[in-house]
């Protein structure tokens, strides 16, 4: 990367990872505690409790486009980090479960909304032939969260029985400081071109991408690709099937990996599979640091092997160690088995699914119709990752955690043959001439 303002402008954007992946997984600390705290039913705990977030962040995916095409990319990354501070500071106060769930609806909003805008703005601000790395560092910084939330969940755990407080209210320092960085990037040129119509600041950012890219030459391209389309049309008309097809799968596949489902409930696991209590939240330490790691060898390949070879390893991976992970629960092993097959788990999605989901769905749709199509693949991506964690404590409790990982791993098979025979390699191509491969004629 030899543009230092790219770099800069797309970490901080990527930020909005961070703070996704922090509150996401935080709550796995505060999980039991919770439940004693308020004599919760195991259905009201997983559907109210646990699952509020997943259910604002379903909705914030659901209207994320609106704000994001209306407003433009850089307002709406704004109102993300005031989102995130604010479920921070109301959850960590919380004094029963509706308020608690209510504030963590609101950073569930930020969430979603950030699944839309955030890989929207560093795909149409990156360059092509780095556009991959720079759009997975948004998933670096989810699973940096992630290993953050996870040490912090560690670390704050002797703090007595508030210490949940704790774990939840630390999110609003990172917040803070995402939300005033936010204020220094540039609107993307090309919102500023298809939505604004200002040609002259869509040509001074574009300046400042490429300096020895032809910009002329790049504006009149997306001014060809702009005047080509029907505005009156969605990524729902019939020209559009395959691109969202393609957005839906990707994220259909994502969550019935169980990935969310067992970063929510991964101490409850741990413990399940026989390891103590405080045993347990270090072993997912453990798993936020494998996920770093991994997901750092996916955003070094993405660009240089490309995002379907990335989900070939990822999902013979997945098929494997969810395999195992269910034979070793039907068989009742106990031990550092579970946790090792679960370690390759997270391994095989960080490499796969979780470098690839986002940079994939953000090449896939037209300039135009970009804020929607994001908002749509993220949508299908949080309904189903609120509805499966949100079942998992029931599910755990009337059949067991090895019939729930085995469908897991069936599911896996489906989505390598998906790969195998229709997902397109996309890897260095410029947005616009994605669109001319994915986007069928009348």
């Amino acid at each position: 990367m030899h543009n230092r303002k790219i770099l800069f402008w797309s970490v901080t954007t990527a930020l909005a990872g961070f703070l996704f992946g922090f509150d996401t997984v935080v709550i796995s600390g505060a999980d039991l505690a919770l439940q004693e705290l308020w004599g919760s039913s195991a259905f009201f705990h997983g559907t109210v409790v646990m699952a509020s977030a997943l259910w604002g962040t379903v909705l914030g995916a659901v209207f994320g486009g609106i704000p994001t095409d209306r407003i433009g990319r850089k307002k709406t990354l704004i109102l993300i980090g005031v989102l995130y501070f604010a479920s921070a500071v109301g959850s960590a106060l919380a004094n029963g479960p509706w308020s608690f769930a209510f504030f963590r609806f609101i950073g569930g909003l930020g969430v979603g909304v950030s699944t839309v805008a955030a890989p929207a703005y560093i795909s149409e601000i990156a360059p092509a032939r780095d556009r991959g790395k720079l759009v997975a560092m948004y998933q670096f910084n989810i699973v940096f969260g992630i290993l953050v939330a996870f040490v912090s969940n560690y670390l704050l755990s002797g703090m007595g029985e508030q210490a949940w407080r704790w774990m939840l209210g630390v999110e609003a320092v990172p917040a803070f400081i995402y939300t005033v960085l936010v204020f220094a990037v540039p609107e993307s040129p090309r919102w500023l071109l298809v939505f604004r119509g200002d040609r002259e600041g869509a040509r001074r950012v574009l300046c400042q991408v490429d300096p020895e890219a032809d910009v002329e030459s790049a504006i009149a391209q997306m001014l060809r690709d702009h005047q080509q389309a029907d505005r009156r049309e969605t990524i729902f008309s019939p020209r559009y099937r395959f691109p969202l097809m393609l957005a839906f799968l990707i994220a259909f596949f994502n969550q019935f990996s169980g990935i969310n489902a067992f970063l929510y409930y991964a101490p409850r696991i741990f413990e399940i599979a026989g390891l103590g209590a405080r045993t347990a939240l270090l072993s997912s330490v453990g798993i936020g640091l494998v996920n770093l790691i991994f997901t750092l060898a996916g955003m070094s390949m993405i660009d240089r092997f490309g995002r379907k070879q990335l989900m070939y390893i990822g999902s013979v991976g997945y098929i494997v160690s969810l395999a195992m992970v269910s034979l070793a629960f039907a068989f009742g092993i106990k031990g550092m088995m579970v946790p090792l097959f679960l370690f390759l788990f997270i391994a095989s999605h960080a490499i796969g699914q979780g470098s690839v989901i986002w940079v994939f769905i953000s090449e896939v749709f037209p300039n135009h119709l970009r804020g929607q199509g994001q908002a749509f693949g993220s949508s299908v991506h949080w309904v189903l990752a609120a509805a499966i964690p949100s079942l998992v404590p029931l599910l755990f409790a009337k059949i067991g955690a090895a019939p729930v990982f085995g469908f897991f791993a069936f599911m896996m098979v489906w989505q390598l043959l998906w790969v195998w025979q229709v997902m397109p390699e996309t890897k260095g191509v410029p947005l616009e001439e994605l669109e001319k491969q994915l986007v069928r004629g009348d």
